[in-house]
């Protein structure tokens, strides 16, 4: 892509991060600045065959996975045993080479590692360390590892979501874990703003736990300013706006949101129900949200009536509406590729990969997608180019810096883990 016949850099062209990250949470966050063109070097562990997500199914050869993909693209690797005192030695000049070391791990991990500001300013007083925990780390919360579903239950998501009848449930995706890691590379970044300016890095943390509790929003509004409990309605209703929610159509469900009141009343009139339009129930947003039963009784028998596609045409353009698609509809590559919002690569070992591009625009700039890095595949390169020689590698080597991968029946899981 090209801004006024000039091809512009990547925006964070220059950016090194050094990434101790598995699994989602982390990767997913730090994978939003390797589309933007920051060197993500990602460190993996020797001694349990590196990040865990190489080896989950579907599409798992070796140590690549159609899941590691989802999460690692355009990155490189290097397998280090930080708790080595060679492979410190290669780590600390790494940091000293580096603009943000990025972390997801269990909240006590980060100070047992070394790799705070505290820790890692008298090697580069600019770096900046940013910590994804799960509880974050202080108290006794801080040793407990996190997962997405446990913090979707935990932070109240879970109870909030589903049927009035029925039981809690987690989203169809792990929104926790991703959410976190959109919220911790703003962190990231706005302290790399922050160092432009004072020379200085600093600590920047954030949990899945707290990511998901601020997610809360309006909903935490009302019960912490006046007690209100937000109550689960039927068909992913709001709690408040009427009408704002799924319908069964003829033929599948339909979207409806009137967060305005000219939007209800186009509603109404493009569904020909003009009683509606004169009955002092449905005035307003008060008057339609205590007598939200009614309503939506109205509504639903009208709304089955006709076919998602047939509502659709009477009311697309004059009132927010939507399809209620399966993935596979909305995963359609035509119509992804049209909204340049598919990327496609080629993988050594998995052959054609496929996932969802970046949603973000850069006038001038357009991400190229790379597969994922094979485990500790860019070693040789980056320790060449830290200034370390053959005999410095045989050394590191022998020293035990770069480990013994353990192969993935033999693997023994540690619970450092945070999304």
């Amino acid at each position: 892509m090209t801004s006024g016949g000039v091809e512009r850099a990547a925006p964070l062209d220059g950016v090194r991060v050094v990434a101790i990250e598995q699994y989602g949470a982390g990767p997913f966050g730090s994978m939003f600045l390797a589309d933007m063109g920051a060197e993500i070097v990602k460190i993996e562990d020797p001694t349990v065959g590196g990040d865990v997500s190489r080896y989950i199914p579907p599409g798992q050869e070796s140590t690549n996975s159609l899941f590691f993909e989802s999460f690692n693209r355009g990155k490189k690797s290097i397998a280090l045993d930080l708790k080595s005192v060679a492979g410190r030695e290669v780590f600390d000049r790494l940091v000293a080479s580096a603009d943000a070391v990025y972390s997801n791990l269990r909240g006590d991990q980060p100070a047992r590692l070394r790799i705070t500001y505290e820790h890692l300013a008298p090697i580069n007083p600019r770096i900046v360390c940013v910590a994804l925990t799960g509880y974050g780390r202080s108290g006794e919360a801080a040793t407990l590892p996190g997962y997405d579903a446990l913090i979707q239950a935990e932070a109240g998501w879970a109870a909030m979501t589903g049927e009035p009848d029925g039981p809690p449930t987690k989203s169809g995706l792990s929104l926790a874990d991703y959410i976190t890691g959109l919220v911790s590379v703003v962190g990231l970044l706005v302290a790399l703003y922050e160092t432009h300016r004072t020379g200085l890095g600093r600590d920047v943390d954030t949990s899945l736990y707290d990511s998901a509790l601020s997610m809360l929003s309006y909903p935490a509004v009302w019960y912490l300013s006046r007690g209100i409990r937000s109550q689960r309605h039927p068909l992913s209703a709001h709690p408040s706006v009427v009408p704002f929610q799924f319908f069964e159509t003829a033929d599948g469900h339909i979207a409806i949101a009137c967060p305005k009141e000219k939007f209800f009343r186009a509603l109404i009139s493009r569904m020909e129900l003009p009683d509606i339009a004169a009955d002092a129930r449905f005035e307003n947003f008060t008057t339609r949200s205590r007598h939200r039963a009614e309503l939506v009784e109205i509504l639903n028998r009208r709304f089955k009536e006709a076919t998602t596609q047939q509502w659709l045409e009477r009311l697309r353009g004059v009132v927010p509406v939507a399809p209620v698609r399966s993935m596979e509809e909305a995963l359609d590559a035509d119509e992804l590729a049209a909204r340049q919002m598919l990327a496609s690569y080629e993988h050594p070992v998995l052959g054609v990969v496929r996932s969802v591009a970046s949603p973000l625009r850069m006038s001038g700039y357009e991400p190229r997608y790379t597969p994922g890095p094979a485990f500790d595949g860019d070693r040789a390169e980056l320790l060449t180019e830290l200034g370390y020689s053959a005999a410095d590698l045989e050394r590191l080597g022998q020293a035990g810096a770069f480990g013994r991968a353990a192969p993935a029946s033999t693997r023994k899981e540690k619970s450092v883990h945070a999304g």
